[in-house]
């Protein structure tokens, strides 16, 4: 474990010791294998002694042949090793050319250059490219490419690369090639390349300067009618990015390809962008609202990425949320500018609460900014990406609209074709706003989730009110203490009818219309003045920083908040904050055996909720969704599985029977005119719909069921079917396994589909629902090879069905550590993110957290273990 155990640390950075001009490379591809030629133009950099070595990085190469300034080395003269090359004499400019072979057929991994359904493809973020050829494979070694690609053109008619294409041609043999040049310096991991037989789907953008884009988006043949979202999303994201950044594309064209083979969701390779075909391909009859959603938003961050990511890239891996992050508040915005922004609020915050928070909490915790890694693909997580993109809306909080964009325009001018760094960012900042922002930064350095303590004191006779905010980060690996952070405090006072106070604070006057505090020490007082009755306190409004918050207002001031506040993520939140303590509360009851009961202010105020006409549906729907069972376990010291089911199902069958009427009433009140559209307001009408027929088909009696089976077999769109599907397939009704059948009958043809049919099987709330997803192991449809599946499987039942997954016997670990085991060989980086639902038992009871260190053990036994599976089970067993 020696070499896999080689942990990498950021105050080890240096400056590369030569640099990389210009690169050609030839890539021929052949059914059993690939011949890669590559010229490159180095030069040494400046401050590197005369005699240092080049060092290049390569992996699963065969070395065919090098050459120095057109003169052939001989093995005497460099050094071959199992991941580098290293020739230990160059000049200060030279000339390097290196012959490589590989074998994309027989790479499961899907780094580097790979096969995906025929078709040759390439992900090379983080350390791919080094498959592909040696290189000085590092985000900091910028480029100018020029690329050929050769393969037989029957097989292979469409032959695709970064930037513009500029040649074209026919070669013996049947086979043809394609020329294409990047005019813009790029780091290697933004290379891509595809071969393949596909169709294209053209359109045009026309940028506000007016020249014209050729946008592209290329898939297999039987797939060309679902890509009509996904170009209107491409048009909509350039136009967004015009006018809200000011920010123009700058090729020639903009293609997309989708892969039905892919680690993750999309890669913004330069020009090229690489997609999971779950965010490419939608029809109303196979993509849900939510995937169309998704679409939109992962569209817009890949294209958003071409200047935050690909003009501008991240100096090291340490900066990875630089790139991520920031990207991900832009795709944020960008959503919420397309749908409801409350909607969109509540579920990035969601996202952040149920995944974030609790890694946060767990052996895998890191700053945003990591000080070291062992594999640079475990920190592609929910504190890089989501835990960044909120710090960037921390600053653009505490900045504001029009400075956030000034400083934005000023990184990406400084920096334009340059690695970059974190600092950079926030010093860009700093310059416009003329703030000192060296206290911020420390949200990048610190990990773990602050807390807010909160206490509010208000004096009829003085008419004032006092707020006392205190900050604590709790200690994380490695960092057993923490410093106080830059925190904005955005709240409101509402009074005795929900009426927004005017807030006077003589001492710390808020910005003008915006009511921002700023939260700098350990602990902080603010006064305010001129209040005419007991307020209620809206804090942290919008989710203004993302931190817990401890504030002990009593249940009729949550209630009150429910019904009447302002800000439509803090009166969501004040429902949830609600619902968790009864239903914490019924956990408690549960565990002592005493009577569960719902209180009845809380039914009755879903009852109200009911009634409401008009308003945003979705955000309608989201007020009366309890939190997830995920959500209560982290509010746990020692998390209780089987109380939280019991409790949380309890509680959704007495307000379903309580409020049975209404909830008919909705459903019936809800039904879509017309054939499907998806479009926000009838997104958010289906939302509430399916809300109203789950809670419904929680009672699992007949005329629920009768609803959801009518619903299953006559709707026209994925969205209700799914609904209906999901509230039959985890029912115990007998009719369920028709429901199960049936949907398979009709599905069958389409791979993405069949992702929500095992992902809903697997998440089944029931006793033999580990039995079941280890016979749907050895279904036809299922391939361990293919990350959709094994997420849509194994991926669904670990994360997402916590009373089958933490069953008491421990049935779950183990089956979970033997797919781990036999996905490590075939793909170490999902069989990595598997590996981290292992890691979490320190919050559970002693009994479980010993059957999964057991596991975990057995996992770190295997002698062949990759860096990936390593890092996450060594770290989980501290």
């Amino acid at each position: 474990m020696d070499s896999q155990a080689k942990t990498i640390l950021l105050k080890d950075y240096r400056p590369p010791a030569y640099l990389i001009e210009e690169v050609a490379l030839a890539v021929d591809l052949f059914e059993e294998r690939a011949r890669v030629c590559s010229r490159l133009v180095c030069r040494r950099n400046i401050g590197t002694a005369p005699d240092a070595p080049l060092v290049l990085q390569g992996e699963d190469l065969v070395l065919k042949s090098v050459a120095l300034d057109g003169v052939p080395l001989t093995p005497d003269q460099y050094r071959l090793e199992e991941e580098s090359l290293t020739i230990p004499t160059v000049g200060e400019r030279f000339l390097l050319a290196v012959e490589t072979e590989l074998y994309p057929q027989k790479n499961t991994s899907l780094d580097g250059l790979y096969r995906s359904s025929s078709n040759f493809c390439t992900q090379c973020e983080a350390e791919g490219f080094r498959k592909i050829t040696y290189f000085l494979d590092r985000p900091d070694v910028l480029a100018r490419y020029e690329v050929t690609i050769s393969a037989e053109q029957e097989r292979y008619p469409v032959l695709l690369a970064n930037g513009n294409l500029v040649e074209t041609g026919v070669l013996p043999e049947g086979r043809h090639y394609a020329r294409w040049q990047d005019p813009f310096p790029k780091p290697s991991y933004l290379f891509a390349m595809v071969a393949g037989n596909l169709v294209k789907i053209a359109d045009t953008f026309v940028t506000r300067s007016g020249r014209s884009v050729a946008l592209e988006i290329y898939v297999q043949a039987h797939n060309q009618d679902k890509c009509a979202h996904a170009m209107a999303s491409l048009k909509k994201a350039m136009a967004w990015d015009e006018e809200t950044f000011g920010l123009e594309y700058d090729l020639d064209q903009y293609m997309i390809v989708a892969v039905d083979d892919f680690n993750m969701g999309a890669m913004e390779n330069k020009g090229l962008n690489l997609f999971n075909s779950k965010y490419v391909l939608a029809r109303p009859d196979t993509a849900t609202d939510a995937d169309y959603e998704g679409i939109e938003a992962v569209i817009g961050h890949e294209y958003f990425h071409n200047w935050t990511g690909n003009r501008v890239t991240c100096r090291d891996w340490f900066q990875l949320s630089l790139k991520e992050g920031l990207t991900v508040f832009r795709d944020q915005q960008f959503t919420a500018d397309q749908v409801s922004a409350p909607v969109k609020r509540i579920h990035d915050v969601r996202l952040l609460r149920n995944v974030q928070f609790p890694e946060d909490n767990g052996p895998m915790a890191h700053p945003v900014r990591p000080d070291s890694y062992m594999e640079i693909n475990n920190f592609y997580t929910v504190t890089i990406y989501e835990k960044g993109a909120e710090i960037i809306r921390m600053l653009h909080t505490l900045l504001g609209v029009e400075l956030f964009r000034q400083g934005l325009a000023l990184y990406l001018t400084h920096h334009d074709g340059r690695a970059a760094t974190t600092d950079d960012f926030v010093q860009a900042m700093a310059e416009v706003s003329g703030r000192d922002l060296a206290q911020f930064k420390r949200w990048y350095t610190q990990a773990g989730t602050p807390r807010l303590t909160v206490q509010g004191e208000y004096d009829p006779e003085a008419r004032t009110y006092t707020l006392r905010l205190a900050q604590a980060t709790p200690a994380t690996p490695g960092q057993p203490e923490k410093e106080p952070l830059h925190i904005p405090v955005a709240l409101g006072l509402l009074d005795g009818q929900g009426k927004e106070m005017p807030l006077t604070c003589p001492e710390r006057q808020p910005e003008a219309g915006r009511n921002l505090f700023e939260l700098r020490e350990t602990q902080e007082t603010i006064r305010f003045s001129g209040v005419p009755e007991q307020p209620r306190l809206s804090i942290l409004r919008n989710f203004s920083a993302p931190l817990k918050v401890e504030y002990g207002c009593d249940e009729e001031e949550l209630l009150f908040l429910f019904r009447y506040d302002r800000d439509p993520f803090n009166r969501w939140e004040a429902g949830q904050c609600l619902a968790s303590r009864l239903l914490l509360g019924l956990v408690e009851d549960f565990r002592k055996s005493r009577p569960l009961q719902l209180d009845e202010r809380f039914v009755a105020a879903c009852g109200r909720l009911l009634a409401e006409e008009g308003g945003d549906k979705g955000f309608l729907a989201l007020l009366l969704t309890l939190p997830s069972e995920e959500y209560l376990a982290e509010q746990m010291a020692v998390v209780d599985v089987e109380a939280i089911h019991a409790a949380r199902t309890f509680a959704r069958q007495t307000l379903a029977r309580s409020l049975r009427p209404q909830w008919e009433q909705g459903y019936a009140a809800n039904r879509s005119a017309g054939p499907y559209r998806y479009e926000p307001e009838l997104a958010g009408q289906r939302a509430l719909r399916n809300l109203c027929l789950a809670y419904l088909m929680s009672t699992e009696d007949d005329a629920a069921t009768q609803l959801a089976l009518a619903q299953f077999r006559g709707t026209d769109n994925m969205t209700d079917q799914m609904a209906a599907f999901a509230g039959l397939a985890h029912s115990g009704r007998p009719e369920r396994q028709q429901a199960i059948a049936d949907f398979y009958q009709q599905w069958q043809g389409d791979s993405l589909v069949l992702d929500k049919w095992f992902a809903v099987q697997a998440t089944a709330p029931l006793p033999e629902t580990l039995a079941a997803v280890q016979a749907l192991m050895d279904h036809p449809a299922f391939q361990l090879k293919n990350p959709n599946k094994v997420r849509a499987l194994l991926g669904s039942f670990a994360a997402g069905n916590p009373v089958c997954f933490h069953e008491v016997s421990g049935r779950g670990y183990a089956f979970l550590a033997e797919q781990i085991l036999a996905l490590d060989p075939l793909n170490p980086q999902v069989a990595a993110r598997l590996a981290a639902r292992l890691g979490r038992g320190a919050r559970y009871d002693a009994g479980r957290q010993g059957l999964m260190r057991t596991q975990l053990e057995r996992i770190a036994a295997i002698p062949s273990l990759s860096r990936d599976v390593y890092e996450v089970v060594s770290k989980s067993l501290g």
